[in-house]
């Protein structure tokens, strides 16, 4: 056994580091597909042959984004559609958005009460974040009523003690709400974390400003579009935003192996938080998830240099072995045995011309 270890032991470690790097390109896979909210392109694409790519701002705290600029957003970038001859008035899913504003407040209903995270949502924003609803309906930007509010299951059992809840009513910040839905948090490690365990409910934007005109403003804007070129969407995006000090991210693409190399490589200056912009919790949790994917990328290549390396040293030394045996071996059998034969040869046609002489 000993031996057959040493005639064979880099094999099998380099064996064991490719497997370990294999494990490690499978982690890099499946966090950089773990997070919903990074993927709308995708759902939005579906079977479509044309691509889309996805792109989100994040305004400064001391700017916010107004509903009126949006909709002048909007039809820039239906402009810039038509302008890489897209048929706008024909064709329709080529554009897709939704916006946001995070603050804090309480809910009551009867002696319970508690305080919880308000997300106010305009657009198609759960096409960019698919909850998994308990019960219940989203919110929809043409609901008749915009005082329906999404619930968490813990802000459900807290005020209600369950989970079909559509229909009943409560106090948000003093006004009088009606549950819309109850809906479960995303369980990836990330969300959890980035969440902090704070109890979160949705409501619609409109329903928002005008209960809280004095909190009005949007603090996140999200966008698919269709992309005929790579890079169309976010420098289209770039151009076109009424806010220019908002922080942009190119969800498309920022799970991507050159990406990631780069984050890693960049990962100082990345842990100096320089934005102003305070981002909702599944923004921070893909940034978390881009830092966990560019670790399993740098373990992956090392683990697989180290095999590939020991495997073409062993390639190497196997040829220069081969070589010196060739050498000290088999070429002196060969020229040996080359002899023996052309002298047999010679002995036979001797024979043959010399019958009876042995």
């Amino acid at each position: 056994m000993k031996r057959l270890l040493q005639k064979h032991g880099l094999a099998a470690l380099a064996l064991a580091l490719a497997l370990c790097g294999a494990f490690c390109l499978w982690r890099l896979w499946a966090v950089s597909n773990l997070l919903p909210s990074q993927q709308a392109a995708e759902r939005w694409k579906g079977s479509s042959a044309r691509d889309f790519a996805q792109v989100s701002f994040f305004l400064p705290a001391e700017q916010k984004l107004t509903r009126d600029q949006i909709y002048a957003f909007r039809n820039d970038m239906q402009q810039k559609l038509k302008a890489a001859s897209f048929d706008t008035a024909a064709e329709t899913g080529l554009y897709n958005d939704a916006w946001c504003t995070v603050t804090s407040g309480k809910v009551s209903a009867g002696r319970r009460s508690g305080d919880v995270q308000i997300i106010a949502v305009g657009g198609r924003f759960f096409d960019f974040h698919p909850l998994r609803l308990l019960s219940g309906s989203y919110l929809a930007p043409n609901d008749v009523m915009d005082d329906r509010v999404l619930l968490d299951r813990e802000t459900a059992w807290l005020l209600f003690g369950a989970e079909d809840l559509a229909g009943m009513s409560f106090s948000l910040n003093g006004a009088q709400c009606v549950v819309a839905g109850v809906y479960e948090h995303e369980r990836d490690s990330f969300s959890k974390t980035a969440a902090a365990g704070s109890m979160c409910v949705y409501m619609s934007y409109d329903s928002y400003a005008r209960l809280f005109p004095e909190k009005a403003g949007i603090d996140c804007y999200e966008l698919v579009m269709a992309e005929p070129v790579r890079g169309f969407v976010r420098s289209s995006a770039e151009e076109k935003f009424p806010v220019k000090k908002a922080s942009l991210v190119d969800n498309s693409y920022r799970f991507e192996i050159g990406r990631l190399w780069k984050l890693f490589r960049s990962r100082a200056e990345r842990s100096m938080h320089r934005e102003s912009a305070a981002f909702p919790y599944w923004e921070n949790a893909a940034r978390a998830a881009e830092d966990r994917a560019s670790h399993w990328l740098l373990a992956g290549i090392v683990l697989l240099t180290i095999p590939a390396a020991l495997l073409l040293w062993m390639l190497v030394r196997a040829a220069a072995g081969g070589r010196r045996r060739l050498e000290t071996d088999l070429l002196p059998k060969a020229k040996r045995g080359s002899r023996e034969f052309f002298r047999e040869i010679s002995r036979r046609r001797w024979e043959r011309r010399h019958p009876g002489e042995f």
